[in-house]
């Protein structure tokens, strides 16, 4: 069922063209940064998304304007598991990595602790309508996100056609705390 699903929204995103998928994640970034928990954040851990992902680089690097600090996902390949990598500058600080995502450039990893997270803006291949996650299949973000304080806030970023009206859900899946589409 999963997979199906994650079959059906990448037909779906390669049909839409980088110009569209470029004026929503515009429309995301504008929703994202008028929320009152993103106003309060302190420290805001962003996902550095992929081709097919709602674009978080300019996103990335408004927040560090901002003064905000801002953290990314570093993949720890050998314990499967995620960290937060704080961030200065995107251009300096980051590499491809591991499933060719973007990270902290080695050496350069600056472990945020976990408890100092205000926002954590989560990718995902699908949400439904009560925040349920359709991630890539692997874990690393269920496992994070399990470990996050209470207070510590989560938001998906889908663009419209990533919104379905249910998704199944296993006991390991963690809802976000809200989702934002357009």
């Amino acid at each position: 069922m999963k997979q199906n699903i994650r079959k059906d929204i990448k037909s779906k995103l390669a049909r839409h063209s980088d110009l569209e998928k470029s004026r929503k994640s515009d429309i995301i970034k504008h929703t994202l940064f008028n929320e009152e928990v993103f106003k309060q954040a302190t420290v805001v851990m962003f996902y550095v998304s992929l081709k097919d992902e709602v674009n978080t680089m300019d996103m990335i690097d408004e927040a560090i304007t901002m003064g905000k600090k801002v953290c990314v996902p570093v993949v720890i390949m050998h314990e499967k598991r995620l960290i937060a990598g704080g961030i200065r500058d995107r251009i300096q600080d980051l590499e491809k990595q591991h499933f060719g995502i973007y990270q902290p450039k080695a050496g350069r990893v600056e472990e945020v602790p976990l408890e100092d997270i205000d926002l954590v803006v989560v990718p995902g291949v699908a949400f439904d309508r009560n925040n349920v996650r359709l991630g890539r299949g692997h874990g690393y973000y269920d496992r994070f996100l399990s470990s996050l304080s209470e207070r510590t806030k989560t938001v998906g970023l889908a663009f419209d056609f990533q919104v379905v009206d249910h998704l199944p859900q296993d006991s390991h899946d963690i809802p976000v705390w809200k989702t934002i589409s357009a």
